[in-house]
């Protein structure tokens, strides 16, 4: 199966990349037998991949990375880039190549002391693939002392080094930054899209996988755990209910805090999976394994601090994004609401909800509701600003019900 499935909806972007690579394969040729490479090139050692969220950025661009790392006998013979069955290609989509570096936000930013590794291995050699490849799933979470470290990596670029950067727009990278990659923007794709590659992919029933798929108007990741996880579709039942429930201060209050106590959860969640399986795996790393008592070695309390630091940055990040899907589903419900007031022939993305969506849409007009769109948008504000979940998210709930 190769690397581009799971690229949905988007063969501009799939065609470039392909080219991209191909010519890739001249270059570390021309490198090798000392001759002088292609004149006119569509590869280059930065890119930055934007668009919204559910678009794809970091498929895109991993899919891109097993592209240039693809070890095929079939590209000799002029087969695609990107076969997904060898070792190049399988290790670098599970996340294990020794040449491909990936940096995600664990926190609110990426900070420079993530950076400083990886911009120090950006100027190796590779060591077992054909190029030395950093994808920044988050660049628009470089502060400003990581972005100037990566800015001057991509402004004096080793020869066999590749920078992946994603973000939701160019806006949100450095304009130094950014004017040394090569843009590539991503659209969202459309629900039939979703809906194809749910049946093809996941072998969900085409209509679950319709239902899915419009409910999340093309995000693919959300699609699929709607339409595989039952407490996902608990979860957001729950939150289409809450413009329901705004009909007074109390109410209000009683549903922000439940909306809160959700997202938290979930991080406390996805915190015991991982957070203990980390602790363990670097005690014993550091030498607190058996015949020790479980004490750990003399100087290794500052290993062991910074680790809790990054996981407690990880839950309050997970909390955050557990809110943004809430925020997400609510923007929906609105959405399909003001549809409804102004007759407008879009499709309703909460069909199985139609009768609360007409319910809302008889008692208030179109103002109304695209006030309460924007105290939804202002709460991702609030939080973006590091305000106190619970607070951002009573004042939406007040702002809904004062419409």
């Amino acid at each position: 199966m190769p690397v581009w499935d799971d690229l949905v909806g988007q063969e501009r972007v799939r065609a470039q990349l392909t080219a991209a690579a191909r010519d890739a394969d001249a270059l570390v040729t021309a490198a090798a037998e000392g001759t002088a490479p292609p004149a006119a090139s569509k590869m280059t050692h930065a890119w930055l991949f934007t668009g919204p969220p559910g678009s794809g950025r970091a498929t895109a661009a991993r899919a891109f990375a097993a592209a240039l790392q693809c070890t095929s006998p079939d590209r000799a013979l002029g087969g695609e880039p990107g076969c997904g069955f060898c070792d190049g290609c399988h290790t670098t989509m599970v996340g294990t190549h020794a040449d491909v570096s990936t940096v995600v936000a664990v926190g609110s930013q990426i900070l420079v002391d993530a950076m400083r590794d990886t911009v120090r291995k950006s100027y190796t050699s590779p060591a077992t693939g054909r190029w030395q490849i950093i994808l920044v799933e988050d660049a628009e979470r470089l502060n400003e002392k990581s972005a100037n470290a990566v800015l001057k990596a991509v402004e004096e670029p080793a020869p066999r080094t590749v920078w992946l950067l994603c973000s939701p727009s160019v806006e949100d990278v450095l304009p130094t930054i950014r004017s040394r990659c090569r843009h590539l923007n991503l659209s969202t794709p459309s629900v039939a899209a979703v809906a194809d590659v749910l049946v093809r992919r996941d072998g969900i029933e085409p209509p679950v996988a319709l239902a899915a798929a419009r409910a999340t108007q093309g995000h693919v990741d959300r699609a699929r755990r709607l339409a595989t996880d039952e407490g996902a579709r608990a979860r957001r039942a729950t939150v289409l209910k809450l413009p329901l429930r705004v009909d007074d201060v109390g109410a209000c209050l009683k549903a922000a805090q439940e909306l809160v106590d959700a997202a938290a959860e979930d991080a406390k969640l996805v915190a015991e999976e991982v957070d203990t399986k980390e602790t363990e795996e670097l005690r014993a790393a550091l030498g607190a394994g058996a015949g020790t008592g479980g004490r750990m070695p003399r100087g290794t309390a500052g290993v062991m601090k910074e680790l809790e630091d990054n996981q407690k940055r990880r839950r309050t990040r997970t909390q955050r994004n557990s809110l943004d899907v809430a925020l997400s589903d609510l923007t929906g419900f609105y959405r399909d609401v003001l549809a409804l007031q102004l007759g407008s022939d879009l499709a309703i993305a909460n069909e199985d909800i139609r009768q609360d969506l007409e319910r809302v849409a008889r008692a208030s007009g179109p103002e109304r509701t695209l006030r309460r769109i924007e105290a939804i948008i202002a709460c991702g504000e609030a939080l973006d600003r590091n305000v106190a979940p619970l607070l951002a998210v009573e004042a939406m709930t007040m702002a809904l019900r004062a419409g």
